[in-house]
């Protein structure tokens, strides 16, 4: 009788959060009936597929909750790894799309291995400071390893070129190192570094349509026909929707194809012109509300690399959202970064529901533990 909980209901099921559980469908479903809007009110090509893929991703999650999170501390240099060698092999094989060789074929779907590594630098990184010993954080054998752990994706990524999962990926790396107690002046000196750095790498490590996107997002409308279009298109987008917006399937920019991509990286836009300020907010909120709740489940967390893992997963999530923000309204640059569980893109999907599912699985072993030390 153990495993029963109320109502006959199996104490597994019970012991789910389901608060956070919720909130995710409620993401995704959302997300799933914006892409039939864009569709013009129909199932395909996106809908249908985000649904689809949705379900069994939620499906894997749930399953992931299960599994002891000791696994994942084994696992998780190996599958940073695994993942560094599959960048590597999009670098040779890879599918170019967008401009940028960032896909591998694997025939059923088109795997984006750069997107993995967003999750596998956390995993990574807070096994190596777990494994650092106490006292040896603040100094420099705490920093040239894990810098070495960074740098090296970031820089494959961004021979790709992909800038915007290249930053993703040394964002996610910085907010580990500073989670685990890395010395600030580290960080300013750093930041120093990277305003003398960033100059040069737009001068002579982009192609010209990266320095355009990087460049035009000050003033879109000196090329409103060409890299500055989406900026443009995307803030008519937001400013048509007003207050309460035009209703559910009755946005133009996107229907009329005025605005490119509001499937993908600008289905934001679509958001806020058929929802409004207040759908838009709405759903802002959601995602702030789903990185609290990460948050809290590391400050429950009882091992180092619990704590380090699940606060760097909600700094990966609020990256994910407030990158995507930023450039949707015009405040950063185009850099292809997806708005998680809304915009279309399975590689994306993945990687925020595996995230999702560690989440989960970190949650159980902390309500297992205060359950224990109550007995």
């Amino acid at each position: 009788m153990s495993n029963i909980g109320p109502g006959f209901v199996p104490a597994p099921v019970m012991r789910l959060p389901w608060g956070a559980l919720l909130l995710v469908v409620a993401i995704g479903g959302f997300g799933t009936a914006m892409l039939y809007s864009a569709a013009g009110g129909s199932l395909g090509p996106w809908a249908l597929s985000h649904g689809a893929r949705f379900s069994i991703f939620l499906a894997i999650a749930l399953a992931m909750s299960r599994v002891p999170v000791d696994w994942y501390r084994q696992l998780a240099l190996p599958a940073y790894g695994i993942c560094l060698v599959l960048i590597m092999l999009t670098e040779l094989i890879g599918h170019v799309a967008g401009g940028a060789q960032s896909w591998l074929d694997l025939g059923f779907m088109r795997l984006q291995p750069s997107e993995l590594m967003k999750l596998n630098i956390v995993l990574a990184l807070a096994r190596f400071y777990e494994m650092l010993p106490v006292g040896e954080t603040r100094k420099f054998g705490a920093i040239w390893p894990a810098a070495i752990i960074i740098l090296l994706p970031a820089a494959l990524v961004l021979i790709q070129p992909d800038l915007g999962t290249a930053m993703m990926i040394i964002a996610g790396g910085a907010t580990m190192m500073f989670l685990a107690g890395v010395p600030v002046r580290l960080f300013i000196a750093g930041g120093l570094a990277a305003a003398v750095a960033i100059p040069l790498m737009i001068n002579y490590g982009m192609q010209e349509y990266q320095q355009k996107r990087v460049l035009i997002f000050l003033n879109p409308e000196q090329d409103p026909l060409g890299a500055g279009y989406h900026i443009t298109q995307s803030k008519i987008a937001i400013g048509s929707g007003g207050l309460f917006g035009k209703g559910f399937g009755n946005g133009t920019q996107v229907h009329l194809n005025y605005l490119p991509e509001g499937h993908t990286d600008f289905v934001f836009a679509l958001v806020a012109e058929e929802f409004g300020l207040v759908g838009g907010v709405a759903l802002i909120a959601a995602f702030i509300a789903l990185c609290l709740w990460a948050i809290g489940v590391a400050t429950r967390a009882n091992s180092k690399f619990e704590r380090l893992t699940a606060a760097g997963i909600s700094a990966t999530i609020f990256f994910y959202v407030a990158i995507n923000l930023l450039m949707v309204m015009g405040l950063a640059p185009v850099t292809g970064i997806p708005l998680p569980l809304v915009s279309h893109g399975g590689s994306s999907m993945m990687t925020v529901m595996f995230a999702i599912g560690i989440l989960f699985a970190i949650d159980r072993q902390n309500r297992h533990s205060a359950r224990t030390a109550r007995w």
